[in-house]
């Protein structure tokens, strides 16, 4: 039983350590591109356009607001497991 609970808490820490480490990635290289391509862009989608923004802000704006969703999504859902942290 010991070398199950292991393998379970070893399992853990990498999904912990995955949780952290993409969305950290991403940020990183959201930072990268805003850095290098401040040339303000506008978005025309049907017949609307936003005002002229940084690319990385849009970017940065996007990022944050797919997060904000899929947590949304996810606690609404109520299929994730009851997994003990």
């Amino acid at each position: 039983y010991h070398a199950e609970e292991a393998n379970q808490k070893g399992e853990i820490a990498v999904v912990k350590f995955l949780v952290v480490a993409i969305p950290a990635v991403l940020i990183m290289a959201i930072a990268i591109l805003s850095a290098q391509n401040g040339t303000p862009v506008s978005i025309a989608f049907l017949n609307g356009e936003t005002t002229p923004l940084p690319l990385g802000l849009l970017l940065a704006f996007g990022f944050g607001v797919g997060m904000i969703l899929t947590a949304l999504l996810l606690s609404l859902s109520g299929k994730r497991k009851n997994a003990q942290y």
